[in-house]
């Protein structure tokens, strides 16, 4: 009988999930988009059991395409948004929304947290990582400063995926990589930081159990097997947030490889075999897919985000030919700009136009192009805006080269990695091989079913998986002149934030 696992991610727009047989083949995918809930502006909720009615469509729909019987399946990988608070009750009800990881309500909150601890840097000794408005420490607080009422039933707290896991298990578990991205989990020594937790006030009963992303970590119970449609007592891994089985799913698991992602957000990440210092707390510094070791990685808001603002403000007559003709619209100006010159005749474009995270942590960066003249024309605002969130992307590369870690290769995914002509700029800029591998376009939840065939015996490590499984599609190696070019450019780029800080600060207090 043929054996398959099955990777679930619960995204934040939509829940994928597909079926992967023992030669790490997707053989069937199924996707349920919905709707977060914004009760203010700046925030995000999220009902939890949208997600597992989403999870409940998509198995049964990959289970019906695949017409592979419930046995076959020997286990559940789970991957999921980050940070995303769901707080629940002694009786494991959901008290209120979850509160996810896009929300912007807990700035104050983690001002406290600094300086209650004694500033970043000592926070970066408790857990590796300063407080982002992001991570779960400031929605915590948040409940427990506005919420005393919700505060007080929690008797525990899980991530997205884990809800999942709960509703399929009855397990309250969540995985190392999620524990780490709540900035309460001692990254280096691996568990709870006790010391943290004490100081903060925070109550230590909430705090689920973790495990590694390939370790079992619960059974499905007959109530859930019946529901999906699967077998009782099939086994569920750990799994792991998005970013981090993401980079199991691009083999992003040895040192010298590292992801790039540009979607929405742009994510440059390496995997570290051993535990370094997070310089100036600018990165995240988590326990990774690979047991025993950790990945960092830089997060720029907006990269994919910059591409769509500008295909949405001056590519009004590339989506008209894009719908005419059938091919996409962001194919259509990255053609354009490539018939600009390299560097774009001195026009630069810092993509910050929802703030920045990395390598600059300031809500009041703002999008800016510096060294307009007249011969700039429509190509060379589309070129320079390629080529400024490439540049984004490299100051968090450089950043994560600061702990020694050499690399050699690059292997990207999500929209920057569709077009060869962008992968050209992308490792011009960058200076390194640009790579694409076999599923990476599958996000999250090849990765979780990596974690799960491992869980399961296909696979005796992550790292064994990543080296059989995913093969290289292309190679895209840097054009030397180009390379050279641009670093004298980057250079100039690093000075514009600097050059133009307090004049976006005197303009964010004009909104």
């Amino acid at each position: 009988m043929m054996a398959y696992v099955l990777g679930l991610d619960v995204g934040t727009s939509a829940t994928k999930t597909i079926i992967v047989n023992e030669s790490g083949e997707v053989v069937a995918k199924a996707t349920k988009e919905y709707d977060f809930i914004v009760p203010k502006l700046g925030w995000a909720e999220s009902d939890p059991e949208m997600w597992w009615q989403a999870a409940v469509e998509t198995i049964k729909k990959v289970l019906e395409k695949a017409k592979i019987k419930p046995e076959e399946i020997a286990a559940i990988g789970l991957s999921g948004q980050m940070h995303t608070l769901v707080p629940l009750d002694k009786e494991g009800k959901v008290i209120r929304n979850a509160i996810m990881w896009n929300d912007q309500r807990v700035a104050k909150q983690c001002d406290d947290v600094h300086a209650k601890v004694g500033g970043e840097e000592k926070l970066i000794d408790f857990v590796a990582n300063t407080a982002l408005p992001g991570y779960s420490i400031g929605k915590i607080l948040w409940i427990k400063e506005n919420e005393p009422e919700n505060y007080e039933k929690m008797e525990k707290f899980i991530i997205a995926k884990d809800y999942i896991r709960y509703k399929m298990t009855g397990e309250l578990v969540t995985d190392v990589s999620d524990a780490s991205g709540t900035c309460l989990f001692d990254v280096e020594k691996n568990r709870w930081s006790e010391s943290l937790i004490n100081l903060l006030e925070i109550k230590s009963n909430i705090f689920p159990e973790v495990v590694e992303s390939p370790q079992i970590s619960g059974f499905l119970t007959k109530e859930a097997a019946n529901i999906l449609g699967l077998k009782e007592g099939t086994p569920v891994v750990g799994g792991a947030g998005d970013v981090l089985a993401q980079a199991v799913g691009t083999g992003v698991t040895e040192e010298g490889i590292a992801m790039l992602i540009i979607g929405t957000a742009g994510i440059a990440s390496v995997a570290l075999s051993r535990f370094g210092r997070n310089p100036g707390g600018s990165l995240q510094l988590f326990r990774g897919g690979v047991p025993g070791e950790w990945n960092i990685f830089g997060c720029t808001l907006a990269a994919g985000g910059s591409f769509k603002w500008l295909r949405d403000a001056i590519g009004h007559e590339e989506k008209v030919i894009a719908n005419l003709t059938g091919d996409d619209a962001y194919n259509i100006l990255v053609n354009e700009a490539v018939q600009e010159e390299v560097g774009s005749k001195g026009l630069l474009f810092t993509p910050y136009l929802v703030g920045e995270r990395c390598p600059y942590t300031d809500p009041n960066a703002r999008g800016a192009f510096v060294g307009l003249n007249i011969m700039h024309d429509k190509r060379s605002f589309v070129r320079a805006v390629l080529e400024g969130i490439v540049f984004s992307l490299k100051d968090a590369l450089r950043l994560i080269q600061t702990l020694g870690v050499p690399i050699k290769q690059i292997r990207v995914s999500g929209g920057g990695a569709i077009n060869p002509k962008w992968r050209q700029i992308q490792a011009d800029i960058l200076g390194a091989e640009v790579v694409t591998v076999s599923y990476s376009g599958e996000g999250g939840s090849y990765g979780a079913a990596i974690l799960a065939g491992v869980g399961a015996g296909f696979w005796p490590s992550v790292k064994d998986a990543t080296k059989k499984l995913l093969k290289i599609e292309t190679r895209t190696e840097p054009i030397k002149e180009n390379n050279e070019k641009y670093e004298k450019i980057y250079d100039i780029y690093r000075e514009i934030y600097q050059a133009l800080k307090n004049i976006n600060e005197k303009i964010s207090m004009l909104n």
